[in-house]
């Protein structure tokens, strides 16, 4: 059922269920994931259950990995972390979301650290990389400490706003910091 455990977490797929509805409605309805990822419209539990569809669900089937829920070790949601193939980006991107109430406790790093190691030994996966607006210092920080190097600003396919890209490969200091 978990496909990544941790110390603290468990990290598992999503699924249609009403459980797994409710978080989705939550998180995507959190004042900092309009402001920082986007408003995904997603205002009703069949509005969330029909974007775990289409979205991650669809993806595991079609890439064999997506976003998952990231759980404490009682079964928490606390957030979501995974690996996504998004148009006008060439290589596989790293995402995470976490619900307030769970930001600044090191969840995020510990999740995303598990997901990075996992695309590469298992996966293969030589170049993994991330996008961020540029005003999301949190998440740009913890993607520094992931050993993510900012290369440049984009803007994906339909998007207004411009994005920094940040890249990682395979075979570089992990925990290099980026250079500003």
């Amino acid at each position: 059922m978990y496909l990544l455990s941790t110390e603290r977490l468990q990290l598992r797929q999503l699924t249609d269920s009403d459980d797994d509805a409710h978080f989705t409605l939550a998180l995507l309805n959190d004042p900092d994931f309009h402001r920082y990822i986007g408003d995904r419209g997603v205002r009703t539990l069949e509005d969330a259950r029909g974007y775990n569809q289409r979205g991650p669900i669809a993806m595991y089937r079609d890439r064999g990995y997506g976003m998952y829920r990231v759980e404490l070790q009682d079964g928490t949601p606390i957030g979501q972390c995974g690996l996504l193939k998004r148009d006008g980006l060439d290589d596989v991107d790293i995402g995470f979301a976490f619900l307030p109430e769970y930001r600044g406790r090191g969840y995020a790093l510990e999740a995303a650290q598990a997901v990075m190691n996992w695309g590469e030994s298992v996966l293969g996966l030589t170049r993994i990389v991330a996008i961020a607006s540029p005003d999301n210092r949190a998440s740009i920080g913890l993607l520094e400490r992931l050993g993510l190097r900012r290369e440049r600003m984009i803007r994906l396919p339909g998007g207004t706003e411009n994005l920094i890209l940040m890249g990682w490969d395979a075979g570089r200091n992990k925990t290099s910091s980026c250079c500003r």
